[in-house]
């Protein structure tokens, strides 16, 4: 019987698509903080997430849970982020008519008045992530990240009762 060799893969060789992504993601935010608007004292979050409330906010209601879920963020995560908003001025939160356990958030004028600021951030820095790519590659990199974001979502949602194993 003849032994196999095995062959080890040169780290070279091999993309970490991990790496790659968290590399790309640590310099999205420093991009994002160097155009962000800086008397405003948004951090790179809270831009994103004031972005969203302003651009959902025009066409529907916004609660905590479509921030959660829009940016697969924990319940705690964004209590924290919101809670700074609404200290530095940029949210408010009321109850629903509905459900008084539910805060509906909503921009306050200073977030208002900086709308245009954080619109035009975001749309720069995405050109600058877009710069020198095809569409065609750029809509299957969006679906690749996106199938990515749902594997990953769909193993998060398997540990789920498992924590305790790992305490």
């Amino acid at each position: 019987m003849e032994k196999k060799e095995s062959k080890q893969k040169n780290p070279k060789d091999t993309e970490d698509a991990g790496r790659i992504i968290n590399i790309v993601s640590h310099q999205l935010k420093r991009t994002i903080f160097f155009y962000t608007w800086k008397d405003c004292g948004l951090t790179t979050m809270q831009n994103r997430i004031l972005h969203y409330i302003l651009m959902k906010s025009l066409g529907c209601p916004v609660y905590q849970k479509d921030i959660e879920k829009e940016f697969r963020i924990s319940k705690s995560t964004v209590t924290e982020v919101l809670q700074l908003m609404e200290k530095n001025g940029f949210i408010r939160r009321e109850s629903s008519k509905k459900d008084g356990r539910m805060k509906r958030i909503l921009p306050t004028q200073k977030a208002l008045e900086i709308r245009r600021e954080v619109v035009e951030n975001i749309h720069m820095v995405e050109e600058k992530l877009r710069a020198g790519i095809p569409e065609e590659d750029y809509r299957i990199c969006l679906t690749v990240l996106k199938k990515m974001s749902e594997n990953l979502t769909q193993e998060e949602n398997n540990m789920k009762g498992r924590e305790e194993m790992y305490e």
